[in-house]
């Protein structure tokens, strides 16, 4: 939340309670400013790319908007860093793992920080500057084109150093799953990483919070049936029976496995 306000922080976070389109009136009323006031915040809020401009207020970005890193890093937050939890609780010391790129995985990487050890292998910048203070966690980063937008490396470098390991547990998001259980990404170089961590994994997590889930991207890069979990926030009724077709083992953050 960095550069924003409490005030926009609050905004943001009644935005994302499921509100729709949020008035400068009801907003000026809410919280006891004026429509000037509000309007900045809005504007402010608007050109940081965390909410889109109506007329009259405001609403969330498109869901197939894809957001710079840090912009998508204030999006569900709470949920992500549950989710990072749940997932920590479940690897084992000592084992290997791919760390994909995206948000959630950058806060499962913080999660990890106090973990006794692990082989991490990733192309998440953020993740392997992170996870390389504890000194009991071997990193291995991917060298590539560095895209500035996403703070990770892409490119056919990168996948063909992924194509060097033999990993336990590969964990990752995607851009979007889809109702017919496909995993979306948003390009080319961003499918072909995932393909590699799924082929070169005994088996998959994914982790995707309610944003990714029904969320359309043009690639086409898994199956949810490749996955042996899956890791959400919310688990609406769709999505539990998307598991069961897949025979996909479905964890709902700070609750019981599905």
């Amino acid at each position: 939340m960095v550069g924003l306000s409490s005030r926009q922080k609050d905004i943001l976070t009644y935005l994302q309670q499921g509100h729709g389109v949020l008035s400068s009136t009801l907003l000026s009323d809410r919280f006891t400013v004026s429509v000037q006031t509000i309007r900045k915040d809005m504007n402010e809020l608007s050109d940081k790319g965390l909410v889109r401009r109506v007329h009259g207020g405001i609403s969330l970005p498109s869901p197939n908007d894809n957001l710079s890193f840090t912009n998508r890093e204030l999006l569900n937050l709470s949920a992500k860093q549950n989710i990072a939890h749940q997932v920590v609780k479940q690897l084992e010391e000592g084992t290997s793992i791919f760390l994909g790129i995206g948000t959630t995985p950058k806060h499962v990487a913080l999660a990890l920080l106090d973990h006794p050890g692990l082989t991490v292998v990733t192309n998440n910048i953020n993740a392997a500057l992170t996870l390389s203070s504890n000194p009991n966690i071997s990193v291995y980063l991917a060298g590539g084109a560095v895209r500035s937008s996403d703070e990770d490396t892409v490119g056919e470098s990168a996948t063909s150093f992924y194509r060097q390991f033999n990993i336990k547990i590969g964990i990752f998001g995607v851009g979007g799953l889809n109702e017919n259980g496909q995993l979306l990404d948003f390009t080319p170089e961003e499918a072909n990483l995932t393909r590699a961590i799924i082929d070169q994994s005994e088996q998959c997590w994914l982790v995707a919070d309610q944003t990714k889930l029904g969320r359309y991207a043009p690639i086409v890069s898994g199956q949810l049936s490749e996955m042996v979990r899956i890791f959400v926030d919310e688990a609406p009724h769709n999505v539990q029976q998307l598991c069961k077709r897949n025979q996909v083992e479905l964890v709902v953050s700070q609750q019981d496995v599905f």
